[in-house]
C-alpha cells in the first residue's frame, strides 16, 4: 500500500503558474508509474499527464502539452506538475496517482482505470 500526498494548489490569476507536488510513502515508489487527473465540478475525472517509472517517458493531455511539465524524484519519493500559463479551465480539484505495475508499461496509463492508488486531491483555481 501507498499513500499519496498532493500539494501547491491555489488560487493563480490567469497566465500564472503553479506548481503541484505528490508526496508518496513506502519503499516502491520507484517502480510505480504515476499520473496526474484532474477534475471539475460537473464533469468527468480527466487524465493530464504520466510518467514512466523511471521518469524519462511522459505523456500529456493535447490541452496542456506545452504548457505543463511532469517530473519525479525518484530518491524523494515525489511527483511534480509545474504549471504554466494557467487558464481559467485548468481550475479543477488535481489528483495524484500511482501504477503499481508501472514497470510493466511502457508509460502509464491515460485511464484512471489504470490506477491503483489515489491522493485526496489539491484545489487548483484559475481566475480571469
Amino acid at each position: 500500500q501507498v499513500q499519496l500526498v498532493e500539494s501547491g494548489g491555489g488560487l493563480v490569476q490567469a497566465g500564472g503558474s503553479l506548481r503541484l507536488s505528490c508526496a508518496a510513502s513506502g519503499r516502491t515508489f520507484s517502480s510505480y508509474g504515476m499520473g496526474w487527473f484532474r477534475q471539475a465540478p460537473g464533469k468527468e475525472r480527466e487524465f493530464v499527464a504520466a510518467i514512466s517509472w523511471s521518469g524519462d517517458r511522459m505523456n500529456y493531455e493535447d490541452s496542456v502539452k506545452g504548457r505543463f511539465t511532469i517530473s519525479r524524484d525518484n530518491a524523494k519519493n515525489t511527483m511534480y506538475l509545474q504549471m504554466n500559463s494557467l487558464k481559467p479551465e485548468d481550475t479543477a480539484v488535481y489528483y495524484c496517482a500511482a501504477d503499481r505495475e508501472g514497470r510493466l508499461h511502457f508509460i502509464p496509463p491515460s485511464s484512471f482505470k489504470g490506477y491503483d492508488y489515489w491522493g485526496q486531491g489539491t484545489q487548483v483555481t484559475v481566475s480571469s
